[in-house]
């Protein structure tokens, strides 16, 4: 019967663990949900200083409730160059400050027997939940519930152990001297190591209140757990960095490298600081169970939940108040730690490299979104750079350095066919997630997008083709043919850079118009290029196959025209 209790109570343990950490994810899915557009506006426009950066840092992480999804989006900006890596090192240092907030949550679920108190908010959430407008506020509430439900069985279940009356567990810690160094070393590794397993910082905070509280785990080993908690849960953003680019994984070092320092000082003071932390708290860490008397000794304990939560937020407050001087330094170390990579001389020779969305990287819809579009404009300044390759082709006669850009033309078709289906793919994904209708328009509006500019990359190609073909008959066009085709030309990359002048700005600032005006010049042009050339065939001055193979091009430069109207529509959501 013992043995079937001692199951029973582990159970609960972990269902409780479960619970909490499920509360925390829900919570937190459900705050970025919420304010993922404004989240967005935030960290882009309040980083403009260190001091704002920290600040913003502070904010979101104190209204999204975990410093991890600050990091991630943090890290997620970078790589698509949102954010500069000294704005995006104040941010990571304020959102250290605002995960506090959670230690705060968790001292009150700790010394309050607070689960009675959470059914009605399940019963509130479930209204909520079922309606569309408010499904988020619910999904918040639901989450916050499970939280403090799982606080509570925690509590309720470390009670019930009786865990600061254990023989085995108080001979356990009884072992270690909490005066050694190496036992504050040998407990900060357990918290690292517990958080890298579980992947949550707060569940192992959460183990370590309660075995604190109850009296079994004398405090200085349980400082040092939340100290190596501090540490494991910079392993998240760097595994989260990994396949990013070089920006994004050193903006995750950074968060290793403030983390880590902060543990090194810490330590050189441990036993002060924490006494100190103490005497605010009102804790005593003089008194003996064996002389007080073990309600004497428990009600004490019962206040180490606060000591922890006080620890961890002077603790990040000092840290980030020390290092926030230094974060040009800190961009150098990290700079020099995870070199810059050598950028290829030409960029086909990565044609499946995406340059801002990594597949390792933790996001909420928000930000997905927002780094598909920032990879669809670069995939159409790529195209725009394959429409110079032709306007070159046009100009080269030497037959090896003409053959050399025609087949990087060719890999550049290539690289645009492949680009639209990696684009795709991730749309995809993250279409599959629950979206707001405001996303689902954008998301079809991006894949609009990509399937035009695709086909700009195939007008660029068969414009490539025909000058092949004419380079090929051992011909060239006349002076004054060429001369048209140029003027053809330069209109058609008027609208390729008012194209890219679109998708590098908001849509609010820009209109169709300008696009339009070049879309009808170039329609004006095409006809009157064409009547020009059926006179110029039936007057003898070139044989019929040179001007078909100039009206083609010039039919292929009004198609890519075209092409060009219906991204920037895209863009625009018209």
């Amino acid at each position: 019967m013992e043995n079937q209790s001692i199951i029973i109570m582990v159970l609960r343990l972990l269902g409780s663990l479960a619970l909490l950490v499920f509360g925390m994810k829900t919570m937190s899915d459900s705050l970025q949900k919420m304010a993922g557009p404004q989240l967005r506006h935030v960290l882009g426009r309040m980083t403009t200083n260190r001091f704002t950066g920290m600040l913003t840092g502070v904010l979101v992480t104190a209204a999204v409730q975990s410093s991890t999804a600050t990091t991630v989006m943090t890290v997620s900006f970078v790589n698509a160059e949102l954010l500069s890596l000294a704005q995006a090192i104040s941010v990571i240092m304020g959102a250290n400050i605002g995960t506090t907030l959670t230690a705060w949550i968790m001292t009150v679920g700790v010394a309050f027997k607070i689960s009675d108190f959470v059914w009605p908010v399940f019963v509130i959430a479930l209204l909520l939940i079922y309606r569309k407008k408010h499904e988020n506020v619910g999904g918040f509430l639901f989450g916050l519930a499970f939280l403090l439900l799982g606080l509570g069985t925690l509590r309720d279940t470390g009670e019930a152990m009786k865990l600061g009356e254990q023989p085995a567990i108080l001979n356990f810690f009884s072992a270690f001297d909490p005066a050694s160094f190496s036992t504050t070393l040998i407990f900060l590794l357990i918290g690292s190591v517990l958080t890298m397993c579980v992947q949550s910082s707060a569940a192992v905070m959460a183990i370590t209140m309660i075995l604190c509280s109850s009296g079994a785990l004398p405090i200085y080993q349980g400082i040092a757990l939340v100290m190596g908690e501090n540490i494991g849960t910079t392993v998240t953003s760097n595994l989260a960095a990994m396949t990013a680019s070089t920006q994004a994984r050193r903006t995750a070092l950074s968060h290793m490298f403030f983390n880590l320092f902060g543990v090194c000082w810490i330590l050189i003071i441990l036993h002060p600081f924490i006494d100190w932390v103490c005497s605010l708290v009102g804790y005593d860490t003089t008194m003996v169970k064996e002389v007080v008397g073990n309600e004497t000794f428990l009600a004490n304990a019962a206040k180490l939940s606060v000591v922890l939560a006080t620890f961890h937020t002077c603790f990040n407050v000092a840290n980030t108040f020390i290092l926030i001087w230094f974060i040009p330094q800190i961009e150098k170390i990290v700079c020099y730690i995870i070199k810059g990579k050598k950028k290829a001389e030409n960029e086909e020779d990565e044609p499946l490299k995406l340059k801002y969305i990594g597949a390792g990287l933790m996001k909420t819809p928000e930000i997905a979104v927002l780094q598909a579009q920032k990879e669809i404009t670069h995939f159409a300044t790529r195209m725009h750079r394959m429409f110079g390759m032709v306007r070159d082709l046009l100009e080269e006669h030497d037959d090896e350095k003409f053959g050399k850009l025609f087949e990087r033309i060719r890999k550049y078709e290539d690289i645009s066919d492949n680009m639209e289906i990696e684009i795709a793919k991730y749309l995809e994904e993250v279409s599959n997630a629950h979206l707001s209708d405001e996303t689902k328009q954008k998301i079809r509006s991006m894949l609009r997008q990509i399937s035009e500019i695709e086909s700009i990359g195939d007008a660029c190609y068969n414009l490539g083709r025909s000058i092949n073909r004419l380079h090929e008959s051992g011909k060239d066009f006349p002076e004054h043919l060429k001369d048209e085709i140029h003027k053809m030309m330069e209109v058609t990359d008027k609208s390729l850079v008012q194209m890219d002048n679109v998708m590098n700005s908001r849509r609010e600032d820009v209109s169709l118009d300008d696009t339009m005006r070049i879309e009808i010049e170039i329609n004006s042009m095409r006809d009157q290029l064409k009547k020009e050339n059926i006179t110029s065939v039936n007057d003898h001055q070139y044989d019929y196959a040179m001007g078909t193979m100039f009206t083609d091009i010039v039919s292929e430069c009004e198609k890519l025209g075209d092409y060009v109207v219906n991204v920037v529509e895209a863009r625009l959501g018209k």
